[in-house]
Parts: C-alpha cells; structure tokens; sequence
C-alpha cells in the first residue's frame, strides 16, 4: 500500500485494558471522538483472570473478560471508535503525533495516551499455562484469598517475590519460597521480615521443573522441584503456585522518545499520567509497577483523559 490512508483524531489511545477503556470513556464524553486502537487480545491482562472479586461495585464474584467487555461497549457507546491493529511505529517529536499500523493505516493525533500495558513473566512451562487459572497465578493480591489455610509456593527472588510471599501468609498455612540463587535480590529489610515469619520457608538453589494437577476438577496439588546443585527432583505438595519474577511493560515501541526507568516502565510527573512529551499521557501497568490493580490502571485512564482534555483546550 504506497497510498497509505491517514486518520486523524484528538485523542489517539493506544491500548485497551481498563486504563484505556475509562480514558476513553471519559475523552468521548468530553466530545473529543477519540480512536482506540487496540490489538488482536483486547481488554488486557484481566482477559485471562477468571474471578475477579476486589472490583468496586460488584458484591458477587465476576469474571474479567466479562468486565473488559462491559468497558469497551461503554466506550463504544459514548462514541470512541474502536480500531484492531497493531502499532509499529510512532513519531512523537513532531506534532500532530503519527502512529504506523502493520494495516498501513496512519494515525495522526494531537494528543496520544498510551495504554500497552505490562505483561507477567512466567516460567514458561506448559503444566503452567494449563492451570493459569485454577491454582497457578501471577499476583496474590489478586488470588491469594482463594488460598485459605491451604499450603503455597512463590517463584522468584526480589521485593516482589517477598512482599507476595509475606501477603499470603495471611490466608496459607505454609508459603514455601523457591529461589534459584542461594540468596534474595530483595531489599535488606524485606529480607529480616521474611525471616521473622514462622509460616515462609525457602528454598534455595531450586527450579521449578512441573506443576502437578488434576484436570477434573481443574487445579494444581503439587510442583516438581529441581535443586541446581545437585539435580535432585522433589515434588512438594502445594495447592498453589505464585510467579513473581517480574513482569515487562509494553514500551519498546517509545524507546529513545520517552522517559522510562531501567525496567522500561514509562516514567510520569507525581499525581499525573503527564510524561516528558507535552500531550503525551500514559496510563495503568505501562507506569504503574507498584499497584497493578483494575481500579488503579482505570483512575489513571480517567486521569489521563482529563489531563488531556486540559491539555488541548490550553493550546
């Protein structure tokens, strides 16, 4: 396509989730008829978590692609036209913004707010991503509620591995840490925390090899264990199993044209989604490393929204 086609809008949003979806929402009832482009996985992270039970204004149980969907029909609803592709490049240097989608399509913008999102590391076994889910998860704020007075395992070594290990000692009789070094990344104080705590134990100079299961009812029994210095398998009996090695936001496409910090998180002025590009705003788990909840990423995309409503009427 040599005569690629151009869109313009406002407000461009790239990335759905709930950060996107509210800042949406809130653009197009500020009659500012933003575009959202979205790719092949709309709504998120929460797309692949079943229960979620700490979203205001539910009493029972609901379930997260139900929620995402809920979102994007109001946002469609208030007037954001919704677009599928996949961003490849954008120029924020000169304005109107541009973004290039794999479709041909050329996205102008006078605002963009940036919603890609983060994604969890996993272990990247496929007994895993079987019970993703029922029993393996990627945050215990989220699920560790589930695991009352039941025994658990967290994977990793660093302040999130330990602050998550520390959070499910309220609910699991047991938390059994396993790190593949023989010691933590963790802050120095975490550390004499965790060690004051009578239900973790770790686990040193392990690996996890499998995650043991039944598939009726679905959910995990057991990990098998392999100590790297001397490769003995264990298996250890467990009902859960919690991944906190990280996660990678989605931010390779703004390198060397927006600030971030040495995990690639976009870095925003304190109390705002406003980065170091005037009319450039980011949103949810793309800046936020530290909460990585529904309601946050979806107060900061209504905060993005407003700010770049003020933005624009500025100008």
């Amino acid at each position: 396509m040599n005569n690629k086609s151009t869109k313009h809008t406002k407000v461009l949003i790239l990335g759905s989730g709930p950060a996107g979806y509210t800042a949406a929402i809130y653009a197009a009832r500020a009659m500012l008829k933003p575009i959202l482009v979205h790719g092949s996985q709309p709504g998120g992270q929460l797309t692949t978590t079943t229960d979620v039970e700490n979203y205001p204004g539910y009493a029972k149980a609901i379930q997260g692609p139900w929620l995402m969907e809920e979102m994007k029909g109001q946002a469609e609803a208030v007037g954001t036209e919704m677009i599928q592709d996949h961003i490849k490049k954008v120029n924020l240097t000169n304005k109107p913004f541009t973004a290039e989608g794999d479709s041909g399509q050329i996205y102008t913008a006078d605002s963009i707010i940036i919603s890609t999102g983060a994604q969890a590391r996993w272990l990247n076994l496929k007994s895993e991503k079987n019970f993703r889910g029922f029993g393996v998860s990627a945050c215990a704020t989220c699920d560790g509620f589930f695991f009352k007075d039941k025994e658990v395992a967290v994977v990793g070594g660093g302040n999130a591995a330990v602050e998550e290990a520390m959070f499910l000692t309220k609910f699991a009789t047991k938390v059994n840490l396993i790190h593949r070094r023989d010691k933590l990344r963790a802050e120095k104080m975490l550390q004499e925390k965790l060690k004051a705590n009578k239900k973790i134990e770790i686990i040193w100079d392990t690996v996890v090899e499998d995650v043991l299961g039944t598939d009726e009812p679905k959910g995990v029994n057991g990990i098998k264990i392999k100590n790297i210095k001397d490769n003995k398998i264990k298996e250890l009996k467990v009902d859960g199993l919690f991944i906190a090695i990280g996660h990678d936001p989605a931010t390779e496409l703004f390198k060397d044209q927006l600030k971030m910090d040495k995990e690639g998180y976009l870095i925003t002025k304190p109390d705002s989604t406003i980065t170091n590009i005037p009319g450039v705003f980011a949103a949810g788990d793309v800046k936020d490393k530290i909460f990585r909840q529904a309601v946050t990423a979806a107060g900061m995309g209504c905060m993005a929204a407003l700010e770049a409503e003020k933005h624009l009427s500025d100008k």
